[in-house]
């Protein structure tokens, strides 16, 4: 899909805008009840800890959208291309970027952190040694382990086991099995489509309970952490949070540019909604299903989105890559027995290996650093626990670093591939062609040119959805 080949169909006024615009009003509430929770977990922490299932409940409501959106996704994309071919493409080329930008990552965590370090004139008392013990109990997992996580027990079980990377799978292979069946699997790829509208809608309901999540997530973390952890790890915290946005507007802001020509100002300023779920929920799986949508509607095609965005979320782990290894060497600098630079490259790169799956999940950065310090220096693991206070501020920061990793990775790979309609995305980023929050979906839809129907790759050429 290169520029050009897509004309949109644009309208000065629809009915639709009415209803986007109340939703500014949904954003402002996560801010003010953000906030409040802040407030009352200072002012009340005792209460605010029993707030903790209201935040967890908002996250489980969103995490029970993710298995049938991606499913819906990949399989409209896959579904609707002629070939195979491509599909393979565009997954190779997303796995390779992983790697390299995952590295790169890691390179610039080793180099702030031996410069910062951040973990010397810290005690270890046998409260936190305990915590550190606890958090690497059953952490550790073997590539073997992984590889078999990824099939499902049955076809229906990677739906309700809330896997990525099964539903994944299960999604690939019907979608390749319908792009087989050629003009007979048609009826099946309009059915998804309107599943597809259906589980969106339902998602914008879901939304509407955004502050009373973000309320009772924030408040819990406060109480329980208070301001003295802060304050004696406040180094590496601010260390942590400047590496990633050095990462993100540096690193990734330059690749973004010279590749893709989008600044990203303008496309993280375009997923400024998504950003404040993450932040007050501190976990980016929150987001996902968000990050498809939006995606879509800057004007990438459904098959790159639908493989990048949901890979992603499992291979590229920039925020976890720079948490591990800063964190590592904090807790090593701490324990009075700082890593030699091999040590520091072997137990990082065992890390890595480890940790694909438990990007968008809170807490899961802390097992895998406890897990791989217990299988390359066990005798590091205790000093875990100094970090267990302020771990949700740092998945905050893991979080936001991983999802605008995700989302400049969606643009490049598009882009790469010619799956990217640059005209539709300045148009986007510039406000033109809002998005509509209450389905979730483009009501701009794009049109094939007359001539260029069959080579569109578009679900809406083949089926009609």
């Amino acid at each position: 899909m290169s520029t050009g080949t897509w004309t949109f169909h644009q309208h000065e006024e629809d009915p639709v805008a009415a209803r986007r615009d109340r939703t500014h009003y949904l954003y402002l509430a996560v801010i003010g009840a953000v906030l409040l929770g802040i407030a009352v977990g200072f002012l009340a922490p005792g209460v605010a800890v029993e707030l903790k299932p209201l935040g967890t409940g908002f996250v489980n409501l969103i995490k029970m959208m993710i298995s049938p959106i991606i499913f819906c996704t990949i399989v409209l994309g896959v579904g609707s291309v002629r070939k195979a071919a491509k599909v393979g493409a565009v997954g190779g080329l997303a796995l390779g970027y992983f790697l390299v930008m995952s590295t790169v990552a890691l390179a610039i965590g080793l180099v702030v952190g031996n410069l910062l370090e951040p973990g010397s004139g810290l005690h270890l008392t046998p409260e936190i040694a305990e915590a550190g013990a606890k958090q690497a109990e059953g952490a550790s997992e073997t590539t073997a382990d992984f590889l078999l996580g990824i099939i499902p027990t049955t076809l229906v079980s990677a739906f309700t086991g809330g896997e990525v990377l099964q539903t994944l799978l299960v999604a690939l292979l019907a979608g390749f099995a319908l792009q087989a069946m050629g003009s007979a699997g048609e009826p099946v790829l309009r059915g998804i489509g309107h599943i597809q509208r259906l589980v969106f809608r339902i998602l914008g309901m879901i939304m509407w309970a955004a502050p009373v999540g973000a309320f009772g997530a924030i408040a819990a973390v406060v109480g329980a952490t208070g301001a003295a952890a802060l304050k004696s790890l406040a180094v590496i915290m601010i260390g942590f949070y400047l590496t990633c946005g050095l990462f993100v507007f540096v690193v990734l802001g330059a690749i973004l540019r010279l590749v893709a020509g989008v600044n990203i100002w303008s496309l993280l300023k375009y997923l400024g909604r998504e950003f404040l779920l993450i932040l007050s929920t501190s976990s980016s799986e929150s987001a996902l299903p968000r990050l498809i949508a939006k995606m879509e509607h800057l004007g990438v095609s459904k098959p790159v989105v639908g493989i990048t965005v949901p890979t992603g979320y499992s291979f590229n782990l920039d925020g976890t890559a720079i948490y591990l290894t800063m964190a590592s060497l904090f807790t090593a600098e701490a324990m009075g027995d700082p890593l030699s630079l091999s040590e520091q490259i072997s137990l990082l790169v065992f890390m890595i290996i480890a940790s694909k799956g438990a990007a968008g999940v809170t807490g899961a950065g802390l097992a895998t650093l406890a897990g791989g310090l217990q299988s390359h220096r066990p005798e590091l693991v205790d000093g875990v626990g100094l970090i267990v206070g302020i771990d949700r501020f740092m998945s905050e920061a893991r979080a936001l670093t991983n999802f605008a990793g995700n989302a400049v990775a969606t643009v490049l790979i598009g882009t790469w591939t010619k799956e990217i309609d640059t005209t539709r995305v300045t148009q986007v980023l510039a406000g033109h062609l809002p998005f509509d929050e209450q389905t979730l979906l483009d009501d701009h839809t794009p049109t094939p040119l007359p001539d260029q129907r069959a080579d569109t790759g578009d679900e809406k050429a083949r089926t009609g959805v």
